[in-house]
């Protein structure tokens, strides 16, 4: 731990980080004409590139937003149509034990008249069903 990273500020060593070439051999790279003044024009051309990427970026950052917000849209939508029917089922489910409550009354109130009444009537179904299978 003696031994400490110390911070270089040269471009040839952040050059080797990047995995370009520095520019000390003899040939000429376009970050060395980046860093001379005839290289202004490949420094437009390169900030006219980043400019238009920039500007591709916003455009789909623009539309997720759009379809962030839609989907926020829907979620809101679908919570308030599951709240009414939260509360329409609720209603159904009154109704319908209010419905059981009053024929279990009738029934016992009845005896056992109603079970006769609807077995007749399911006979009465049923012969007429088959009279009707035969006919055809």
């Amino acid at each position: 731990m003696s031994q400490r990273i110390r911070p270089t500020s040269s471009l040839r060593d952040r050059s080797g980080l990047l995995g370009v070439t520095p520019p000390s051999s003899g040939r000429s790279t376009p970050l060395d004409s980046h860093y001379q003044p005839n290289g202004q024009r490949f420094a437009d051309d390169i900030e006219g590139q980043n400019d238009e990427h920039l500007e591709g970026l916003s455009a789909k950052v623009k539309l997720l937003k759009d379809i962030t917000s839609a989907i926020g849209n829907e979620v809101r939508d679908s919570t308030v149509q599951l709240s009414q029917m939260n509360d329409a089922f609720s209603e159904t489910s009154g109704i319908l034990s209010g419905t059981f409550r009053r024929m279990n009354n009738m029934s016992a109130r009845q005896g056992c008249r109603w079970l006769w009444y609807i077995m007749f009537l399911v006979f009465v179904f049923w012969f007429f069903i088959v009279v009707w299978w035969f006919r055809r």
